[in-house]
């Protein structure tokens, strides 16, 4: 079979990190780029043979004879640009998150329920290491019934006021969780089979001011918590404004486990496990200690390599899991459900939020 050609719009932004996913794979290729900046696209290319570039996304479409589209444009451009390329048969891999509407993921899905082609959000945090060496400790049993989680986004991104300013209005500005997949995706993944049923939020008002003194709108810090169709509670916080250190922060607790792990710098990180049984009364151990039993096959084929790239490897191991799907024909691995599953309870924790924190339900996708 023929590589997969591959096109990335906003090529000169994230999406320049899964390049290396290509040539690991050997199945895939790529064949066109776009950017609206035409100096950084061809500064992001150097040195890359063979790739088509444009300016205009649509005549990437018409012009590309793409088999697969990237998508790495900022939020409120995610769904018209995948819409555009599922009506024309082109497997879709967005970043997140899915979109910034309820109504726009209701356009979203009928794009996809209609189109040939297959639809996935890329939530590189499910791929981190740690989180899938986790996800495969809850499907063999070892944290019994699995009750509650915490996840955190904590990063001053303040700066990207100014290298991209469309993230004022739609990460800033609006109320409510706006950057939540990246909390909630790997803990949907521990929950296999359930979803968010209804949400709750509430935040902390603005203390702080952007990095030229000016004031900004909504909240520092807001926490949904949500309740799950099988009755689990978890809990979701971001904070995108405070000054401190980056830290993504989860946690897990079943019947027979605990987890709680932390993101903190690409060269530390810390992720700790206590198993009824196994671990001493009282004592953490390392997760490295149940690596090697249950350390998925996905990242043991890519190992070393993985680990050399962006965000803990899972930018290669995602993209690479992706590429395998699309190559053979399978179901992609975070279809437009799931996507959808991980975006919509942000959406509607920012309606509960203009409702003084009122409990609100969470569309289930399945059912449009």
């Amino acid at each position: 079979m023929k590589k997969l050609k591959v096109g990335i719009v906003g090529a000169a932004g994230r999406p320049s990190a899964f390049l290396a996913a290509f040539k690991e794979s050997g199945k895939a290729t790529l064949t066109a780029a776009c950017d609206l900046n035409p100096e950084a696209l061809d500064n992001t290319l150097s040195g890359i043979e063979g790739v088509e570039r444009y300016t205009d996304y649509m005549e990437m479409l018409d012009k590309g004879n793409l088999d697969i589209v990237i998508i790495g444009t900022p939020m409120h451009l995610h769904v018209s640009q995948s819409i555009d390329a599922l009506k024309k048969n082109i497997h879709v891999f967005s970043e997140v998150t899915a979109a910034i509407s309820i109504e726009e993921c209701k356009m979203l899905l009928e794009a996809s329920k209609t189109s040939s082609a297959q639809y996935m959000m890329g939530e590189n945090c499910n791929y981190m290491k740690p989180y899938m060496v986790i996800q495969e400790m809850v499907r063999a049993g070892v944290f019994g019934d699995v009750y509650y989680a915490e996840g955190e986004y904590l990063h001053d991104c303040r700066e990207l006021l100014y290298k991209t300013p469309w993230r004022r209005k739609y990460q800033f500005e609006t109320r409510g969780i706006t950057y939540g997949t990246h909390s909630l995706g790997p803990i949907m993944g521990w929950m296999e089979g359930d979803r968010v049923e209804s949400v709750c939020c509430a935040g902390t008002g603005r203390h702080n001011l952007d990095l030229n003194g000016a004031p900004i709108a909504g909240d520092d810090s807001a926490v949904m918590l949500c309740k799950t169709a099988k009755g689990r509670l978890i809990k979701i916080r971001t904070d995108i404004s405070s000054p401190r250190p980056y830290s993504l922060n989860y946690a897990l607790q079943g019947t027979s486990a605990a987890y709680e792990g932390s993101y903190l710098s690409k060269d530390f990180d810390r992720n700790q496990v206590w198993v009824n049984g196994e671990s001493e009364k009282g004592q953490w151990d390392e997760i490295t200690k149940y690596e090697e039993k249950y350390l998925p096959k996905l990242w043991r084929d890519i190992g070393k390599k993985a680990e050399e790239s962006g965000h803990g490897g899972s930018d290669v191991v995602i993209m690479t899991d992706f590429i395998d799907s699309i190559y053979e024909g399978r179901k992609v691995p975070i279809d437009i459900y799931d996507s959808l599953d991980m975006t919509l309870p942000g959406l509607v924790s920012q309606d509960s939020i203009l409702q003084e924190g009122r409990w609100l339900p969470v569309p289930n996708p399945r059912e449009w």
